[in-house]
């Protein structure tokens, strides 16, 4: 029987297309700012104004410290006060007549000395009574917790009805803030040179730049939230070639709870390239290639370099030229 003919197989063209190359790197991701509420001032806790695990906005009420000791204290520093000022005004008075007195020669130089000090030491002494009634107005407000910035409160550590602020700092609960939100992660010394000689990033101009970054969590499908890189460490790990950097991502809905992993994808440079379709590259202990048609109409092993995955098509790098 006559030979079979040759296979039928499919040929095509390389796509050109604007192609973005990104560092595709983990992270973690962090709150921007945390604080641990402390009993600033001793007392019993009174109150407790919010739920467990509530968002709560900067200046709210958190915590009800016991208030009637500092009010006392404030009404007693407000007697003193006048107390003070009645003996500032007769010191005051006894000194100018016995200094017209002494002009008459109706008087000692002892006596107008006196009430120069007198008057001087009812001054000092009104200070010290104003100091103390600001300070205890300070005291009166920290009875008061209330939240530093808006966020996101953990559950209470002390319940109403404990001693507080006595002889230690007592916290109260502890409170984040996840809008915007952080993502650390590190990247290598290669990547590191890879965007500063490809995209001409450095650190020192990172704010000015606004370089973007987007990233997406395990449960998230590609990245999702957009960003941009806000902090790079000012040296590289010597023990691990990499560099700390930071990225700040807006979370409106608290969706992004910190100490999550994240995955992060920063953009390197952008530009023409060509790209084949995967079913199309083959591999060998010489690595990948792709069989090409040359002008002859023969086929023939051209080795490439790949780059990264675009839906079912593939960055060839290297090996391909388009014509």
């Amino acid at each position: 029987p006559p030979s079979p003919p040759p296979p039928a197989v499919e040929v095509a063209q390389p796509v050109q297309r604007i192609v973005t190359d990104y560092l595709e790197l983990t992270g973690n991701t962090q709150a921007v700012q945390t604080v641990q509420l402390v009993a600033r001032v001793s007392g019993y806790l009174e109150r407790v104004l919010f739920k467990d695990g509530q968002f709560v906005k900067k200046g709210q009420p958190l915590f009800i410290i016991q208030q009637n000791t500092y009010q006392d204290a404030l009404r007693q520093n407000e007697a003193q006060i006048m107390q003070q000022r009645a003996q500032l005004d007769y010191a005051g008075k006894q000194f100018g007549r016995y200094s017209n007195l002494l002009q008459e020669k109706a008087t000692s130089q002892e006596n107008v000395d006196n009430w120069r000090y007198q008057r001087d030491s009812a001054h000092a002494n009104l200070k010290v009574a104003e100091a103390a009634r600001d300070l205890n107005k300070l005291n009166l407000e920290y009875t008061e917790v209330l939240a530093p910035f808006d966020g996101r409160i953990d559950r209470r550590l002390v319940d109403p009805g404990n001693l507080v602020g006595s002889g230690q700092n007592t916290v109260l609960a502890e409170i984040n803030q996840i809008d915007p939100i952080y993502v650390y992660f590190t990247v290598s010394d290669l990547d590191l040179a890879r965007l500063m000689k490809e995209a001409h990033w450095t650190p020192g101009k990172m704010h000015a730049q606004k370089w973007p970054a987007f990233a997406g969590l395990t449960s998230e499908k590609g990245y999702p939230h957009h960003g941009r890189l806000d902090f790079a460490s000012i040296s590289v790990t010597s023990t691990t070639g990499t560099l700390l950097m930071r990225g700040v991502f807006p979370n409106p809905e608290g969706e992004i709870l910190p100490g999550l992993y994240a995955r992060v994808r920063v953009p390197v440079k952008k530009g023409p390239a060509l790209l084949v379709p995967q079913e199309a590259i083959s591999y060998d202990q010489r690595g990948p290639y792709v069989l090409m048609v040359n002008e002859r109409n023969v086929v023939q092993r051209v080795g490439i370099k790949t780059g990264r995955q675009i839906g079912v098509l593939q960055v060839a790098e290297e090996g391909l030229t388009g014509t």
